[in-house]
Parts: C-alpha cells; structure tokens; sequence
C-alpha cells in the first residue's frame, strides 16, 4: 500500500456533517492540506467516488484519502541513522550531537534531514521531511518525522517529550521554573528571562547528584527556543558544556541534553507509542 493511504469509517458522532467538517474535526487537516486534496483528483473517495468538501457523510460509510506524491525537495546525503521505529505513516530516530535537523544556509548537506533523503531513496520512498519536534544542533535524541501532512496533522497535539540533562551544581529536590522568555538584547540567538517574554515553564527532578554535578529528567509545558538551558542557567545551574549559557566546557564540549523519551498517538491504529533511549554514555561519565 502506497505512502499517505487512509480508510476512515464516519461514526454515529458524525452522522450528517459535510467531509470538510469530519476532516477537520476527526483528522486535525488543515485548510491548506483540504485545498492539496482538492486538486489531487480522486484524492477522497467513497464506494470508489469521488467526494467533495460540502458533500454530506453519514455513519457507517468509509472515506478513502490517497494523497498525492510528494518530493523531498533536500539534497540526499548518505550516512547511518539510528532508526528507533517506523512504519508508513512515521519515521523516528535518535539524533546525534553535532547535527542540524533542517538544511540552513551555512549547513545544506550536514544535517538529519539530508541522511533522511538518502534512506528514502534507498527504500524508494519520497516524501516531504516534516520533523514533529526540533532539536538544536548539539542536542541530541528523539525526532519524530511524519510521511505526511495527514500524519503530521493528527500526530501533532499528541506528542510529549521528555529530557535528559547534566547541570553544574547540586539539586536535590524537584522544581518548576515558570519565567518568561525572550530574545536577549543585541542578540539574534542567546534568550534570557524577561518580563515581556513569552510564558515558558520547565519542570526538573534529580536523577543522581555527583561530582559537583545533577543529571536530571525534564519535562516542558511550553517549547520555547533554548527553554531547557535558559531555565536552568537562569537558577544558576547551566548545563555542563553548554557555554552559550554559561556552561563549563570541561567535562564535555556540548551541552548536556538530551531528548531520551517520546509518547504519541499513532495518527491510524490510535494506539499510545511510548520509546525511550539510553542516557548518553557522556553524561553518565560526568556524574560517575
């Protein structure tokens, strides 16, 4: 069965609305995706017709969605990716440090999505790279990348992570930090804490306090850019190696962190995936 494939059964609850409303309301597409599919031809169907926007559903019948091909567009690079799971509607991967997740002007052929290109090609696949969640350059773990915009559209509002990191000092008991963040003065990357940010709340618990230093679990309410390295910088704990922050780089030359767990719902079966990966060796050596 080709990429982008979807058989969804109206229910009782949907009884009677138009295909715009069930699409929108049961599989979070956006207006943009409804217009691709109304240009696609034949892209919904139901009983192998053709339906429209304002046609009428009713319970019990089953839309079909076949999307129309799409293309990377990034140039393939190869490379090994440490793939945690896949199937035809997602692609999720451990990321290493030292590597952008999207091509920027100073990085086209560096980055994950360049290694995802060249696995696609590989496997005779091809689809727009669209990444659930972005990780900086030197931070490490879970992507989660979605085979297309239907994928993407349902998995969204479900995904949450959970973080690793080694901070400098001791913590011994678990906190919260709600403070606002912007974008520093004079500045077009660092962020610091300011009242006319944008809300941004962190929550930590210690994991093992060692040798001067914390590792720690962390989980976000808000994703602000930074928010981990700003937060903890801003209580005077920055992570080890992070020295955009304030971080020493003695014990490791990037910032300790990194996305270990991730929890989604599957955009077809609907079933809860959770996927964890091992603490990075590097941390644990700081804190042994």
């Amino acid at each position: 069965m080709a990429l982008g494939y979807y058989e969804l059964t109206v229910g009782k609850q949907n009884d009677g609305t138009t295909l715009k409303t069930f699409l929108r309301k049961e599989c979070g597409i956006s207006a943009r995706s409804m217009t691709v599919l109304k240009y696609a031809g034949m892209g919904v169907t139901r009983r192998g017709e053709e339906i429209r926007a304002h046609d009428i559903l009713y319970a019990g019948d089953v839309v079909i969605i076949q999307l129309p091909e799409e293309k990377s567009g990034i140039t393939p690079v190869e490379g090994a990716l440490d793939i945690l799971l896949e199937d035809r509607y997602l692609l999720l991967v451990n990321k290493p440090a030292d590597m952008p997740v999207h091509p920027t002007k100073i990085h086209q052929t560096d980055t994950l999505a360049n290694l995802v290109a060249a696995y696609q090609q590989r496997r005779g696949e091809d689809y727009t790279f669209r990444a659930l969640n972005r990780l900086d350059k030197d931070t490490s773990g879970c992507v989660l990348i979605a085979k297309d915009r239907i994928a993407y559209s349902l998995m969204q509002p479900t995904v949450r992570k959970t973080y690793v990191a080694v901070c400098e000092g001791e913590i011994s008991e678990s906190g919260t930090v709600d403070m606002p963040i912007g974008l520093s003065d004079n500045s077009r990357i660092v962020r610091c804490i300011r009242e006319d940010g944008d809300r941004a709340v962190t929550h930590y618990q210690p994991i093992k306090v060692a040798n001067g230093h914390t590792l720690l679990e962390l989980w976000l309410e808000t994703g602000r850019t930074h928010q981990i390295r700003c937060h903890m910088s801003s209580i005077g704990h920055p992570l080890a190696g992070d020295d955009l922050y304030g971080g020493s780089l003695e014990h490791i030359a990037r910032q300790a962190l990194h996305c270990r767990n991730m929890r989604f719902i599957h955009p077809v079966s609907g079933e809860e995936i959770y996927v964890t990966t091992q603490i990075p060796s590097e941390f644990l050596k700081i804190i042994n």
